[in-house]
């Protein structure tokens, strides 16, 4: 009889172990999922000029170029003099990495 109440034991200790390592691989995909996403940011403005690729918006004294395609969503009547607010994230397209420039030499004594 101690040896069924042994292995009971065992298979439950198993599904314990398993029950925890999935919820532990569960919570280490979701943050590596959530550090994965780019921050957002937001520029508010009346629109300059618009097309299909972008929205101009005038923010202070400057002109703010905002790339869109269209699965950019738009919530409104889109039209130039409209003030809006642009919702934007900001992703690398390529990336170059410079040369090292090479030491000085020391000046010679005379």
């Amino acid at each position: 009889m101690r040896w069924l109440y042994l292995i009971y034991f065992t298979m439950k200790l198993k599904t314990l172990f398993s029950v925890v390592a999935a919820g532990s691989l569960a919570f280490s995909s979701a943050s590596v999922t959530l550090a994965a996403g780019s921050k957002t940011y937001q520029v508010t403005g009346p629109v300059l000029e618009m097309n299909d690729s972008m929205i101009a918006v005038q923010k202070g004294k400057d002109r703010w170029e905002i790339a869109r395609d269209s699965s950019t969503k738009v919530t409104g009547d889109l039209k130039v003099g409209a003030k809006v607010t642009i919702t934007y994230t900001m992703s690398a397209t390529e990336v170059e990495v410079k040369a090292e420039k090479a030491a000085k030499a020391p000046a010679k004594k005379p």
